[in-house]
């Protein structure tokens, strides 16, 4: 039993803040900001919120898959911004659909690796028979945490959201490549504004700075990180599903920064054009990333039958993680492809090496 994703959906402030405006109050330019990040414009949430996004984004995926709301009995959503904490932003998008047979939770902290981290583990509920039909969400307001003073931050991030529906279908499961290095977490960091209880710790006599309740990153080393693990862990995941590079038509990276997914394609050795992105109208919209740009690629239909794709998310933590996904050969779904158990990988590597011992057999 695995997980296949059958529809997609996104959802997008209509508020856009290009580079221009960005220069009225930060010391910066439009083409300083393209030169350096790709980026030429954001959505930032005015009536919007990270629920109502997310919502928005998870209705759209089941119109696009066909499901009803009831079908629904796991709801997953990413995010590091949502304007509730109780109830789960999960458990309002369950209201807010009607999804009245949904078990609803929020994945918080791995930021821009969230919806690999929340794809994975809807996955494995699927594929353990848990649950049949899933509903995985990436929904970040992160203009509500960002530092708009500050300039080496304020022009990567928008707001957003993307979603996919799974439901689990009879097949070959394959296990997801993910890692985390809490040593190296100071590169990128956000300090929460529930930090004081007003007994104990007064709110007067917090030692933190104001800066440190907004998104603070170190640019270079997680620049550094980027362009070092995203490549491995393609590798790793690739190795681990018996696949070569020539096998996947696109990799679907989460979209930071232009500089770091051309890094990557040169450190694979492999063509820009395998490497989609949106960055340029979105900015980094963190766990929302990668299924904004699968729901692009699926509804103007230049994702086509039989494709593989390659999923790879890096963020806080610092986590990153890939996942690899196959198109049905018929049109009009999305089908996980996942990895090879070990036993399948066991027996592949043993089939190779005795067709081999063969051929040296016959040789003699």
């Amino acid at each position: 039993m695995t997980g296949s994703i059958c529809g997609t959906g996104s959802c997008i402030p209509r508020y856009t803040m290009d580079n221009n405006d960005l220069a009225m109050f930060v010391e910066t330019s439009d083409e300083w900001i393209r030169e350096r990040t790709g980026i030429a414009r954001r959505h930032i949430i005015k009536e919007e919120t990270t629920v109502s996004m997310a919502s928005e984004a998870g209705k759209r995926a089941l119109e696009n898959a066909g499901a009803a709301p009831e079908e629904i009995d796991l709801i997953l959503v990413a995010t590091i911004s949502s304007d509730v904490l109780l109830p789960c932003t999960a458990c309002q998008v369950q209201k807010n659909l009607g999804a009245v047979n949904a078990t609803c939770f929020d994945l918080g902290g791995a930021a821009c690796s969230g919806f690999v981290l929340a794809y994975n583990t809807a996955e494995a509920y699927l594929a353990g028979g848990v649950y049949k039909t899933a509903l995985v969400i990436g929904s970040e307001s992160l203009s509500s945490i960002t530092n708009w003073k500050d300039r080496g931050t304020c022009i990567l991030f928008g707001d957003g959201a993307g979603a996919a529906v799974l439901r689990a279908e009879e097949g070959i499961r394959y296990l997801p490549v993910t890692h985390s290095d809490g040593a190296k977490g100071e590169a990128l960091t956000c300090r929460s504004r529930y930090d004081t209880n007003g007994i104990t710790k007064n709110a007067f006599c917090a030692s933190a700075k104001e800066e440190e309740y907004f998104i603070q990153m170190d640019g270079q080393a997680v620049f550094k990180f980027a362009v070092k693990k995203v490549p491995e862990v393609i590798k790793e995941v690739l190795a681990l599903n018996c696949l070569e590079k020539k096998d996947i038509d696109f990799y679907i990276l989460h979209q930071a920064n232009r500089r770091i997914v051309e890094a990557v394609a040169k450190r694979l050795g492999e063509p820009i054009e395998k490497f989609p992105m949106n960055l340029q109208e979105y900015g980094n919209t963190s766990s929302a990333s990668i299924p904004i740009l699968l729901d692009e690629l699926n509804r103007t239909g230049i994702l086509k039958p039989g494709q593989k794709l390659l999923l790879a998310g890096f963020g806080a933590g610092l986590t990153w993680g890939a996942s690899i996904l196959r198109l049905p050969r018929k049109k009009g779904k999305l089908q996980l492809w996942g990895c090879l158990p070990v036993l399948e990988r066991a027996k592949r590597i043993i089939k190779r090496k005795l067709s081999k011992r063969k051929r040296r057999l016959k040789q003699c």
